[in-house]
């Protein structure tokens, strides 16, 4: 397959991914996941088993999102004080 993709813009694109990915959320047989994929989780679990790792729950994920977004943009706002 070649797909004129430099001479597409962007819209077409867009429309060309999401028909894409449609076509892969339907498809019988998921590709397989890469080899790197297992030794990241072997690599966490041995972590959890080794109490190297915390875990967090989805409230406290969603407030430090939150917070994290609420500084950013706070800083954008601010004038920078080294300039």
């Amino acid at each position: 397959m070649n797909l004129p993709i430099s001479s597409m813009t962007t819209a077409e694109k867009v429309a060309a991914m999401e028909a894409l990915w449609a076509s892969l959320q339907q498809a019988v047989d998921p590709p397989p996941a890469p080899d790197w994929h297992g030794q990241v989780l072997s690599r966490r679990r041995e972590q959890i088993e080794r109490g190297e790792t915390t875990f967090l729950s989805l409230e406290e994920v969603r407030t430090n999102i939150e917070r994290h977004s609420e500084r950013r943009s706070w800083s954008r706002l601010k004038p920078n004080p080294i300039l």
